[in-house]
């Protein structure tokens, strides 16, 4: 028995003096009764619960808060459907390398094996796919695991972590001395390496040299906040930049080496390229879209994706604005002939740029009814101004868009990345909303991807967070319904695809916020601009053509 005298915590109030330590600012939930002290110990120590309608949305937001403030993200959610309903949000976030950790309720261990309520084995579900999952097993532990589940977050590439928390553990209450309640900023170690020394002094050699170099900027490129490292290699070294995932948006659009659509000709025509936090994945046709004949380095914070998939020249581990920056001062006083050298080869792909946009230019100012995609996103691309951050949640509605949506500043694009999943948008409005209520918030939707989160608009709406949405709207799973009819032919393309037509306007006034409904292409700008100045949450619902694809939706190796 303790002594009266002693001072006494439980285990949700350690949960959340830890989270304190961490930085952690709120935390996205659903409630249930195994996990309420940490409530409790939330609202002593200042940190802001958010209650949504489904844990996936917690999840997910805990990924999208993480993404944008770069600390870590955190959800919490009750034992059993609760925590499997979370799975997909965290699936995705180990998949973007995004660092967040969840919280699972479980029953008490004095029921273990007795079949309590909500009991699931919840660890061996999340190991897979988390970094780091265990289950507190003693009170005076549960401050201590969270922040080594924190620090496991940012072992190698950033990602998930998970903790099980049994209620007795959680509700019951142990003398303040006997817990171990780690210290902010002294319990995990900077993870930042510049890289092996001679491997940056050989690569700051290959770009000195190079005739035709290009450089791919990844989501590690914004991870790190290496931003300017990149900006200034590119612009030393005189190097066309490519830029995919959240490393969009490093240099503005019209920056003199921006470069977006002729990387497929640069990759087949370059003789040196680096590529930096993106590892060789389908996205990079597994390292198979790069010339044979070209010298290929690259960066990335995980030693495990350097070289797989793919053979290279040279790997440098490590973060990517160090290992730029580094790069950048090695080749100093050695680049001025190489940069007036590299000029006919930016003024190529400039070119190839040119080209690409003058044939599509058609599109992008239709004035056809059904409205085509390209028009919808060149609107919407032209709508964004240097504080809009840009969210797209769909498959070919977003596939249109990530050829032509620019985003104007770093950090401002926000996509699921490689899980591809649908849903992401609602709850990473939520996340940017409020971690960034100073930027204007921008996110497209398809229709079926809105429909998997969408009742989340109505947490907006509780917790007035204005944002633009917009609906590209063709009633189907149209990404889908391509393939097959690609492979199964014309009379075989709406099985399983077809939804019904649904009025996402009438549904954002419903819920409190604003709609507005689009048939013709006159009226998307016009709407938009009203969508901004309601201070609402909104959703424009654009009825798009549906008979109309993306090129990469039909370039889908998966339809060959």
């Amino acid at each position: 028995m303790p002594d009266d005298s002693q001072e006494l915590i439980s285990g949700g109030h350690l949960v959340a003096k830890a989270l304190k330590a961490e930085g952690v600012e709120v935390i996205y939930t659903l409630c249930g009764g195994h996990i309420i002290d940490i409530y409790d110990g939330c609202v002593d120590e200042g940190i802001e619960v958010v209650d949504v309608r489904h844990e996936q949305v917690a999840a997910h937001a805990a990924d999208g808060y993480a993404r944008i403030t770069g600390k870590p993200g955190c959800a919490v959610v009750t034992a059993g459907p609760g925590t499997t309903d979370a799975v997909t949000g965290v699936a995705n976030a180990f998949r973007a390398e995004s660092p967040m950790l969840l919280i699972g309720g479980q029953g008490a261990l004095t029921q273990h094996k007795m079949g309590s309520l909500q009991d699931l084995p919840h660890v061996d579900m999340m190991t897979p796919i988390t970094k780091f999952a265990a289950t507190v097993p003693d009170t005076a532990r549960a401050a201590d695991m969270v922040s080594m589940a924190f620090r496991e977050c940012y072992h190698g590439a950033p990602g998930p972590s998970f903790l099980e928390i049994p209620r007795d553990v959680l509700d019951a209450k142990v003398p303040v001395e006997k817990a171990r309640i780690p210290e902010s900023g002294r319990y995990r170690a900077s993870t930042r390496s510049a890289g092996d020394p001679e491997a940056i002094e050989k690569l700051a050699d290959l770009l000195v040299q190079a005739d035709k170099p290009a450089i791919l900027l990844g989501s590690q490129v914004w991870t790190t906040r290496g931003t300017d490292s990149a900006i200034e290699l590119v612009r030393t070294l005189n190097v066309p930049a490519y830029m995919n995932g959240a490393g969009r948006g490093t240099l503005a659009p019209g920056d003199p080496h921006h470069f977006q659509l002729s990387r497929r000709y640069a990759f087949s025509n370059a003789d040196l390229i680096v590529i930096v936090g993106t590892p060789f994945d389908f996205r990079m046709g597994y390292g198979k879209r790069l010339s044979p004949n070209a010298t290929v380095v690259q960066i990335d914070l995980d030693y495990r994706t350097v070289g797989k998939n793919r053979d290279i020249d040279l790997g440098i581990v490590g973060d990517a604005g160090l290992v730029l920056a580094s790069v950048t001062q090695a080749a100093s006083g050695r680049v001025n002939g190489g940069s007036v050298r590299r000029k006919a080869w930016l003024d190529e792909l400039r070119a190839a740029e040119q080209t690409a946009i003058e044939k599509r230019l058609p599109q992008l100012k239709s004035d056809a009814s059904p409205i085509h995609p390209y028009r919808l996103v060149s609107e919407i691309n032209e709508f964004l101004t240097e504080d809009s951050i840009y969210i797209g949640d769909g498959g070919d509605i977003v596939t249109f868009s990530g050829q032509v949506v620019q985003p104007k500043s770093p950090g401002h694009w926000m996509d699921p990345g490689p899980l591809g999943t649908l849903g992401v948008g609602v709850p990473f409005v939520l996340a940017a909303k409020q971690a960034r209520p100073d930027k204007e918030v921008v996110a497209l939707f398809g229709d079926g991807a809105f429909s998997l989160t969408g009742w989340d608009f109505e947490t907006l709406v509780r917790y007035n967070l204005p944002f633009v949405g917009i609906v590209g709207n063709n009633s189907s799973m149209n990404q889908i319904r391509y393939g097959q009819k690609a492979k199964y032919g014309d009379e075989r393309e709406r099985v399983g695809n077809t939804l019904g037509d649904v009025h996402y306007d009438k549904f954002a006034q419903m819920l409190g916020g604003y709609g507005e409904e689009v048939r013709d292409p006159a009226d998307i700008a016009p709407a938009l601009q009203r969508a901004r100045e309601s201070g609402l949450p909104s959703l424009i619902n654009v009825w798009v053509d549906p008979d109309a694809y993306a090129p990469g939706t039909m370039n889908q190796t998966m339809y060959k």
